[in-house]
C-alpha cells in the first residue's frame, strides 16, 4: 500500500516545472490490472499549441470532484498555452446530469464517470471531439480507446480509472469481509452509526444490490424495491450519506468504516498510515472516469478543453495526476514514469480475482427514473 509521500511529489512538480520550462460486465470488458513491465522511454511531448483556425477561450470552467487533480497541473498549462482553468467542484454524476438537462453554460469540461457518460451521448449533451486537436489520445492503452459506451473516443477521453468497496482503520475493526458490516450491523458493535455511504444513488443501490446477490443495472422493479429496502433499514447504522470528506472522517477516527472511492481513502495516508481498503465478497463496482465537452460550448471554450485533454494526455502529466490522486491511470504511456511500486499496488491496480468481483454501473434508460425515485424514498425516510 502507497504511503503519500509530499517529498516525493514536489519532486515529481519540479520535474515537471523544469519541463514546462524548455448489468455484470464480462470479464473481458474490465479494465485489466497493469502488471509492471520493463522501464521504457516515454514520448517527448511537445508543447500544446492551439491550431490556427480558431483562437482558443483564455478562460476555461471545468467540472471536476474535489481533490482529483494536482492544481500544478492547471498552472502548468495556463504558463505553457496562456489559457486559465477554473475548477467548479462536483459531488455525483447526477449533479452533472442535472446541470446540462437544465441548460446550464459556460463549461469548457467535465469529468464523468461511465454510465453517466453513456446517458448523456444518449440525450444529446456531450459534443463530439476533434481528435486533430487531442494527439495524446494515442497514449491511452487500446482497451482504454474502445470502452464500450464510447467506441473510438468520438465523445470522450478516459481520465482515471478505480473501484468502489469500503474503506477502515484495521486498528479500530476487523477487516470488512462483507457488505453485512452495512447492511446487517450490530447495534453493539462500536461501528454503528460510524459509517457512511457515498451520496449517489447507482453507487448505493449498486452496494445493496450485490449484498442481495442481483445484478447491479437491473431494471426489475421488485428486486430495486428490496434494495431500497435494505438501504432504509440500514440507516440508523449510519452517521450519513457523504461523497466528499468520507476518507478524511475516518482517517481522523471520527468514523470507522466508509463506503467509498480507492484513491480517496489511499490518499488520507499521510493521515493515518493504518487505513486499508477492501472490496466485499460479494463484490463492488469497476468505474473509469471520462473528460467530455459539453454539448452547448463555445468553439472556443471547446478548442481550449481539448487542448486541455491533449495536454492531461502527456505522460508526464498523467503520472503527475495519478500520483496525486492515487487512481490508476489509463494512459499507457505514463507507465514508465509510474514506477514499479505504485503499478505493482493491489489497491490501485487490482489483480484479477478482485477485477473478477467488480461490475460496472451502465445506463438503464428509463429505469433511471426509477432508480432516483427509490433513491428519494431512501434519503427521505425517517
Amino acid at each position: 500500500m502507497i504511503k503519500k509521500n509530499r517529498s516525493f511529489i514536489l519532486l515529481v512538480i519540479a520535474s515537471v516545472l523544469l519541463a514546462a520550462c524548455g448489468g455484470a460486465a464480462s470479464t473481458a470488458e474490465l479494465p485489466q490490472a497493469t502488471q509492471p513491465s520493463a522501464p521504457r522511454a516515454a514520448p517527448t511531448p511537445a508543447p500544446t499549441q492551439p491550431p490556427a483556425a480558431v483562437a482558443p477561450a483564455q478562460e476555461i470552467v471545468v467540472l471536476q470532484w474535489t481533490e482529483y487533480i494536482d492544481p500544478e497541473v492547471y498552472s502548468l498549462f495556463e504558463q505553457e498555452t496562456g489559457i486559465h482553468v477554473i475548477e467548479d467542484n462536483i459531488s455525483s454524476n447526477e449533479e452533472v446530469l442535472a446541470k446540462l438537462q437544465g441548460g446550464a453554460s459556460g463549461y469548457a469540461l467535465m469529468f464523468i464517470s461511465d454510465y453517466n457518460v453513456g446517458i448523456m451521448i444518449e440525450q444529446g449533451l456531450i459534443a463530439k471531439l476533434d481528435l486533430a486537436n487531442i494527439p495524446n489520445i494515442v497514449n491511452l492503452a487500446p482497451r482504454f480507446r474502445e470502452l464500450p459506451y464510447d467506441p473510438g473516443n468520438t465523445y470522450c477521453a478516459a481520465y482515471q480509472w478505480g473501484t468502489t468497496g469500503i474503506g477502515y482503520d484495521p486498528l479500530q475493526v476487523e477487516r470488512p469481509e462483507s457488505w453485512s458490516v452495512i447492511f446487517n450491523p450490530d447495534p453493539a458493535s462500536p461501528t454503528y452509526g460510524r459509517v457512511t455511504m457515498l451520496d449517489d444513488p447507482r453507487e448505493a443501490f449498486s452496494a445493496a444490490l450485490l449484498f442481495l446477490g442481483f445484478d447491479i443495472n437491473t431494471t426489475d422493479e421488485a428486486q430495486l424495491k428490496d434494495a431500497r429496502d435494505l438501504l432504509i433499514r440500514a440507516k440508523p447504522g449510519l452517521a450519513g450519506y457523504d461523497s466528499d470528506t468520507f476518507e478524511d472522517l475516518v482517517a481522523s477516527g471520527e468514523n470507522m468504516m466508509a463506503h467509498g472511492w480507492n484513491g480517496d481513502f489511499l490518499q488520507v495516508q499521510e493521515d493515518n498510515p493504518n487505513l486499508e481498503y477492501t472490496i466485499p465478497r460479494e463484490g463492488g463496482v469497476i468505474w473509469v472516469d471520462n473528460m467530455c465537452v459539453p454539448y452547448n460550448a463555445t468553439p472556443e471554450q471547446k478548442l481550449a478543453a481539448e487542448m486541455f485533454i491533449d495536454f492531461i494526455l502527456r505522460p508526464d502529466i498523467g503520472a503527475m495526476i495519478s500520483q496525486y490522486n492515487y487512481y490508476a491511470s489509463p494512459n499507457q504511456a505514463a507507465e514508465a514514469e509510474l514506477g514499479e511500486e505504485f503499478l505493482s499496488d493491489p489497491i490501485v491496480y487490482p489483480p484479477q480475482e478482485v477485477l473478477d468481483r467488480l461490475q460496472y454501473i451502465r445506463p438503464v434508460g428509463e429505469a433511471e427514473a426509477l432508480y432516483q425515485r427509490l433513491w428519494d424514498e431512501v434519503k427521505s425516510a425517517q
